[in-house]
């Protein structure tokens, strides 16, 4: 884990990483899955960094919103830019590798996984995140991160899209 004073990564770098690292995991009846935005905007670049070994695969794609599957839903309502998810392949016995930006409490992905078995029973299901923050409640845990950087609870991690299309990280504090 980085300290808390350290500048953060560089998120493209982050991502070159990742795709080197998932590069090996890529395999015929494996499907990416993006995770509503910041997931989604990993898994597009990512279907771009490894074009060829996904052609060469038939690796398939698609996006999760996880939004009504969330255990806080109640507290957190209807974030404004909810988008349907798109899974347009049969998931039935496929090797899942779910893609979100930070991971920290495993929550986004137990959902995740709740959504996915709606549409049938994977073979299996991977988590690649970006980011791992600490701060796991359950115990999920990302096979695949670019790096660990440990942060206070006040403290959000976001992963942004620049007007480039480029990637970045942006630190928020919150008063406690």
């Amino acid at each position: 884990m980085t300290s808390k004073n350290n500048p953060l990564p560089n998120a493209e770098d982050l991502l070159k990483s990742i795709a080197s690292q998932l590069a090996p995991s890529l395999k015929a009846n494996t499907a990416l899955v993006g995770i509503e935005s910041g997931g989604v905007w990993l898994m597009q670049r990512l279907l771009n960094l490894l074009a060829k070994p996904i052609a060469q695969y038939g690796v398939e794609h698609g996006t999760l919103d996880v939004s009504f599957y969330r255990d806080d839903y109640a507290k957190r309502g209807l974030k404004s830019e909810n988008r349907p998810s798109q899974i347009g392949f049969d998931v039935e016995g496929k090797h899942i590798i779910l893609i979100d930006d930070v991971f920290y409490t495993g929550r986004t992905t137990r959902a995740a996984m709740n959504e996915l078995f709606d549409y049938g029973r994977p073979a299996s299901i991977s988590l690649v995140a970006l980011i791992n923050r600490g701060g796991r409640e359950l115990p999920i845990t990302p096979q695949i991160s670019g790096a660990s950087i440990s942060l206070d609870a006040n403290q959000h991690l976001q992963l942004v899209q620049n007007p480039d299309n480029t990637l970045s990280l942006m630190l928020n504090v919150s008063e406690t």
